[in-house]
């Protein structure tokens, strides 16, 4: 059986290889929560909602071919049903600039996936990226 620990940097590993998601290890009775004051900060009370309000607008900011994916995991740490990964992404947007933040996710995991998630990240990036590129359209995640 693998640990919680082995399944995130699993998932992180495929999203960074551009073959998977870390999306495919959410619980669909997931609470997301992206504390602070960027435009996306509060909580997300699904998967569904946090994808379809978040992820997937966020993705349509970039380029099909240069999404944005983790470039760099600094560490992943788990303790119990918690695992804490450190992370910077990067991504080429629609309107040629490119988008790197660092990022701290709090994850909480039962039966292999994600119920409970808390983001951390720099939110003046983010809003810049938000205010600045229009989403082209949807995007699987």
């Amino acid at each position: 059986m693998r640990t919680n620990r082995e399944i995130v940097t699993d998932a992180f590993e495929a999203w960074s290889r551009g073959n998977g998601h870390v999306s495919s290890i959410f619980a669909e009775e997931m609470t997301w929560e992206i504390v602070g004051h960027s435009r996306a900060a509060g909580t997300y009370r699904s998967a569904r909602q946090f994808t379809d309000e978040v992820l997937r607008p966020f993705a349509a900011r970039f380029r099909a071919d240069a999404p944005f994916r983790p470039v760099d995991v600094r560490g992943v740490y788990a303790d119990g049903a918690t695992v804490v990964v450190l992370w910077d992404g990067e991504g080429a947007t629609t309107v040629g600039t490119t988008y790197r933040n660092t990022y701290a996710w709090f994850l909480t995991l039962r039966d292999g996936e994600v119920v409970d998630g808390t983001a951390f990240y720099d939110s003046i990036s983010f809003d810049e990226l938000w205010a600045t590129v229009p989403p082209d359209g949807p995007r699987a995640t």
